[in-house]
């Protein structure tokens, strides 16, 4: 009889670890994929991921389209249309812009370039191209801060105002407000906040690592993500500081327009 109790206490003993278990996992997955903060807290960022499963189709990223939809933020377009909308993170320059200008000039595609304030304050002339050749300005913050981390609206409205004025004093427009958080860092917060000041925020579903100015990949290397992750309504985000991206553009776009895919304006994303 004794031995019998034991292997009860034992069975029940291993079901409630079982339990906590479960508990534990369910409640850090909720808080690892969408936190809300409350209160005081101080917020936690998230970073924007991406998964691919197969060649030429659309990836899944940290939260859906319909999810990211409620906050007017979005990583890729929808449907099978084979378009992509093309756009660059400017954090500073340093002479690679130019020959990607050129480039989207020869092909007749518009893009969107995300500045933050070094790029506006040190590179007017390139804003001034980007606009008279028909591209999109947006924010990409003053001063490419991790936003997810920043409880203070006033100070998150502040990093984002900062680049609407020293844009307007530039080109004598008003920014579009497309916005894209530095680093991909963010939290729902940040883009409740960002939606609140008048902002749709655009992630994206197609990248490589081009970024690391001292590590440039090859251009079999860009070609390889490139071209195979390609796929209809692809956000694709390339650095404007690479110089891969500069020397294989041109034949970047053509390679794409051959494989059917055309080019339209994120502001064609509904």
């Amino acid at each position: 009889m004794k031995i019998n109790q034991n292997v009860k206490s034992l069975i029940i003993l291993g079901i409630v670890y079982v339990l906590l278990y479960l508990v534990g996992a369910g409640a850090g997955k909720a808080v690892t994929t969408w936190r809300e903060h409350k209160g005081n807290v101080q917020p936690e960022s998230e970073n924007w991921g991406l998964g691919f499963s197969q060649e030429g189709q659309p990836p899944t990223g940290n939260a859906s389209c319909d999810e990211l939809k409620n906050y007017d933020t979005y990583f890729m377009g929808t449907g099978q249309e084979k378009v992509i909308y093309l756009t660059f993170d400017c954090g500073y320059e340093n002479g690679n812009t130019a020959p990607i200008l050129e480039a989207l000039k020869k092909h007749k595609v518009s893009g969107t370039f995300f500045v933050v304030g070094h790029f506006l304050e040190t590179s007017p002339d390139l804003v001034k191209q980007m606009v008279a050749e028909g591209h999109t300005v947006g924010n990409h913050t003053y001063h490419h801060r991790d936003m997810g981390a920043i409880s203070d609206p006033a100070e998150f409205e502040k990093e984002m105002v900062d680049v609407e004025k020293l844009y307007e004093e530039i080109t004598g427009q008003k920014m579009v407000k497309f916005y894209r958080p530095p680093q991909g860092k963010y939290s729902v917060e940040n883009l409740k906040l960002a939606q609140s000041l008048g902002y749709k925020t655009f992630f994206w579903s197609l990248a490589y690592v081009d970024w690391n100015v001292d590590a440039q990949p090859s251009k079999e290397e860009a070609f390889n993500k490139l071209l195979k992750r390609i796929h209809p309504g692809a956000i694709v985000l390339l650095h404007s500081t690479s110089k891969t991206n500069g020397e294989i553009l041109d034949e970047l776009l053509t390679k794409w327009e051959e494989m059917g895919y055309t080019f339209k304006s994120l502001a064609d994303i509904q």
